[in-house]
């Protein structure tokens, strides 16, 4: 009973009693501070220990035993599970869950520190600005606001997004727009398009949960191709090229999500060039071009393509208001058709009072404004995390410093797994997804991935410290539970 008097509940706590002492409880078995096999203190004697309701530690035991930590023996009590089979227990719907926390779909609890969702926080959203244009619109606009747009989109905004990518060096035609109600749907239009079931998609490895999802639901077979820090593999995919005949190639080549690494302009220039020759077309899913801290080698690969061989993704969700869902292709016109007809199917048109409010926060110069304005916020965060990563993670925990965005891959040591950690640092109050999440094929990869976006900067310092704490604890852990392993390892 000793372990157990360490238990502290808060009575004040919006969280349930039973739930505080789940977890307290599941830290004890992660801990190793209760073995496996051991037994539970029985119910009553439990209650009495932490002034609690009977019914509370039911509750709490029951949960336990739900998640697999514990198992009962009739008529002789609770006791721990073995430890090494919980490290694999984030199952299929655990992985969901995290791939809907990348795409902000789900909240974390209050005073968890969330550097899992890619979704800006609140605050940081132009309200006041929007509501003034909005009013514009219908003070203007009037009836007509609420009509349906032509399926590519309110006419006038196009024209203005022609404008617009010019400062990408992105020269094209209001007749190649075509208006999306966010990056989702732009890659799930073009998958309807252009894919049939058991087409072949080339993927980076690792890459956006969202795109792994629509291309599974078009049945595609997807070939991963792995990204470093300069890039595509060139070699692995054109050998994939030749053999397996693909149809697209889905890649974000700056400030790729999750790694954050970014291609060189040799290796964006290679793919086009590799693109031309096989008579493929690539999906560049522009992530997070503007936010580019430490390089100004963050061409698009539509700025380079001289050939119309890429579909150029934008949305506008990670600087600006998620919830709005809008975004826009640039379409070569080879496939122009096609993707407008896959658009009108979906469903007919992105809102009209939306595109129109848009038309005039761009022509009006408010998106500059408030693209200068969360680039100086989300650097300021960019900056402290670096230094925190680099000032806190345990020695031989890895990350490669990436020039922009709002992601930062961090890898642990060989061996060591990102799903086991997960489970340990949620405890501590700190939300990462781990990398497997990122794979079409769910892997248990050492890699994890943190991002910036809902994380204030007072959060992100004391956030890392707490995540190297739990990384480092579970280095030492693991050490000793290896030794442990090695004395009683029999000689085959």
């Amino acid at each position: 009973m000793e372990k157990f008097k360490s238990i502290k509940l808060n009575r004040n706590s919006g969280e349930h009693l039973y739930t505080q002492l789940y977890n307290s409880i599941k830290q004890l078995i992660m801990d190793e501070d209760i073995k496996a096999n051991e037994k539970l203190p029985p119910i009553r004697k439990l209650a009495e220990l932490l002034s609690l309701n009977n019914i509370t530690v039911v509750k709490a035991y029951s949960l336990l035993e739900e998640k697999n930590y514990v198992y009962k023996k009739i008529g002789s009590g609770t006791f721990v599970s073995s430890v090494e089979e919980e490290f694999h227990r984030l199952d299929d719907e655990a992985y969901e869950d995290m791939r809907l926390m990348d795409r902000g779909q789900i909240e974390v609890r209050e005073n968890v520190i969330n550097f899992a969702s890619a979704t800006p926080t609140p605050e940081l959203f132009p309200v006041g600005d929007f509501k003034e244009v909005l009013n514009e619109v219908l003070d203007r606009d009037k009836g007509l606001a609420f009509g349906y747009q032509e399926s590519k989109g309110y006419f006038p905004l196009r024209e203005c997004i022609v404008e617009y990518l010019k400062i990408y060096k992105i020269s094209t035609l209001v007749e190649n727009i075509q208006i999306i109600s966010g990056a989702q749907q732009g890659i799930d239009v073009i998958s309807k398009a252009l894919l049939r079931h058991g087409d072949t998609v080339i993927v980076e490895s690792p890459t956006y949960t969202g795109a792994i999802a629509t291309f599974e639901s078009r049945g595609a077979k997807m070939l991963q191709v792995p990204v470093s820090k300069e890039g595509i593999d060139l070699n692995v995919l054109e050998g994939y090229i030749e053999r397996y005949k693909p149809k697209l190639i889905y890649t974000m080549p700056n400030f790729q999500n999750p790694t954050g690494y970014s291609y060189s302009r040799r290796a964006k220039k290679e793919l086009l060039d590799l693109a031309y020759r096989k008579g493929l077309i690539v999906i560049e899913d522009d992530y997070s071009t503007d936010l580019n801290f430490y390089t100004d080698e963050n061409a698009t690969l539509k700025s380079m393509d001289s050939n119309e061989n890429v579909i150029y993704i934008k949305s506008f969700s990670k600087i600006f208001m998620p919830g709005l869902r809008l975004g826009f292709l640039v379409v070569p016109r080879s496939v122009n058709n096609e993707i407008l007809m896959a658009k009108q199917a979906s469903d007919i048109s992105t809102s009209g009072l939306i595109q129109r409010a848009f038309d005039l926060y761009l022509r009006k110069g408010i998106w500059r404004r408030h693209i200068s304005y969360m680039k100086k916020i989300y650097k300021e965060r960019f900056d402290i995390m670096s230094q925190s990563l680099e000032e806190y993670l345990p020695e031989a925990t890895i990350f490669v410093k990436p020039a922009g965005g709002i992601n930062f891959w961090i890898g642990l040591v060989d061996g060591f797994s990102a799903k086991e950690l997960y489970s340990q640092s949620i405890n501590a109050d700190i939300a990462f997804i781990p990398g497997g999440v990122f794979y079409p094929q769910e892997v248990d990869s050492n890699f994890l991935r943190l991002s910036i976006a809902d994380v204030y900067p007072d959060d992100i310092k004391i956030g890392i410290q707490r995540l190297s704490q739990a990384i480092t604890k579970y280095y030492q852990r693991n050490s000793i539970r290896s030794q442990k392993k090695s004395i009683y390892r029999p000689i085959l």
